[in-house]
């Protein structure tokens, strides 16, 4: 089978790399790219380059010539909406980064191309399918706490600074860090909820990573760059990714804000809040949830690796531990290739459809408008 790429950045070629590790009658054969010598670049760090993978410049051209069984989308997010149409339009297997839209225009267009394709779809959603995410599940599902009737959510990001430093701090490709992060966490709730959200209102602060440095300032540049907290001395490390090094994210265009809660109120008349911060830093990282219910409170987190339940009525606590951090995103994405390979071969459903990834954009998109109009949003199209 013929897979092609749209957009040949760091994070698709990985999943790239396991779809094609993982399936031995899948070929790469094409890749659209605005930058050919990067894309090329990226699949040879990868070892998945081979000289027979054309490229292409144009997208509908690549569609157009090549007799495709699958494709992945890996463009920046402002444009994942827009390709991802285009692969719809041709009714083929496809696996899309997230956020899925970046804005309600896009959000909608890609709503309705999905309605008119016969494609089936993975989002890269790999949080939902991990081991510590189907424990939590299959838990909650066997009514062992009872019906979940409150949610606390939150994500402090140790590295946060990423947000900041490169064109991740540029809203108009981000959306804001709801779009980039809440993203996969209203997913995985709402998956394990199995209960429609209906309304949320969300605030967010930008209290860190702002100042007057000038715009455009690179680190490389700054006379503060030996004693700069977020400057490579102090944060231990090295590396420019960029030839002209990180950007200063103290300037006046340091876009993004540094820390966002939401409130989300459920069908039921249950809700969830949910948290995130882009501040925290190393043992102060963490990415979870507590669940309760009436007969008990179950809770996990990624970076301890571990899931415990409280029982209410008896002095009881079950911990279980999972042996995931070795493993990518928590041991989700190998979850997600599998399950891109079965769609390729017309083989069982999308364990991520498309569905999950317009309605999780639908919530983070109506989180952004609840914070900068100070109300309540409902979650509808």
């Amino acid at each position: 089978m013929k897979l092609g790429i749209i957009g040949c950045g760091t994070r698709i070629t990985g999943m790239a790399k396991l779809v094609l590790e993982l399936a031995g009658d899948i070929k790469l054969v094409a890749v659209t790219d605005i930058n050919p010598e990067n894309a090329k670049g990226n699949l040879q760090k990868r070892g998945i380059w081979n000289d027979e993978i054309r490229m292409y410049l144009d997208a509908d051209q690549m569609l157009d010539q090549e007799e495709l069984d699958g494709v992945m989308i890996g463009t920046r997010c402002s444009l994942h909406s827009r390709y991802g149409a285009k692969v719809l339009k041709r009714n083929l297997p496809m696996f899309i980064e997230k956020p899925v839209s970046t804005c309600m225009e896009d959000l909608l267009m890609l709503k309705k191309a999905y309605e008119e394709s016969k494609s089936k779809v993975v989002v890269s959603f790999p949080l939902r399918v991990t081991p510590l995410a189907k424990l939590a599940k299959e838990i909650i599902d066997s009514g062992k706490i009872g019906t979940v009737e409150h949610v606390q959510a939150y994500n402090n990001v140790p590295y946060g600074g990423v947000y900041f430093h490169n064109w991740y701090r540029d809203e108009n490709e981000t959306g804001g860090l709801f779009l980039q992060k809440a993203t996969h966490d209203f997913d995985y709730i709402n998956n394990i909820l199995q209960i429609d959200p209906v309304m949320v209102c969300a605030m967010k602060s930008k209290q860190i990573f702002k100042g007057d440095k000038p715009a455009g300032l690179y680190c490389k540049d700054c006379p503060e760059k030996n004693t700069c907290p977020e400057g490579p001395y102090q944060m231990k490390y090295v590396k420019y990714d960029n030839p002209q090094g990180d950007m200063c994210s103290f300037a006046v265009d340091t876009g993004n804000e540094d820390s966002g809660s939401a409130i989300i109120r459920y069908s039921t008349g249950m809700h969830v809040n949910y948290t995130q911060n882009f501040f925290a830093r190393k043992g102060a990282g963490t990415r979870g949830a507590r669940f309760l219910g009436y007969k008990g409170t179950l809770e996990f987190d990624w970076y301890k690796d571990q899931l415990k339940i409280f029982m209410h009525d008896t002095p009881r606590v079950e911990t279980y531990d999972v042996n995931t951090k070795s493993m990518s995103h928590g041991g989700g994405d190998s979850v997600l290739a599998f399950s891109f390979i079965d769609i390729m071969r017309g083989e069982g459903e999308s364990v991520a459809p498309l569905e999950a990834g317009l309605l999780s954009c639908l919530m983070c998109i109506k989180a952004n408008e609840s914070a900068e109009k100070n109300m309540f949003e409902k979650i509808e199209f």
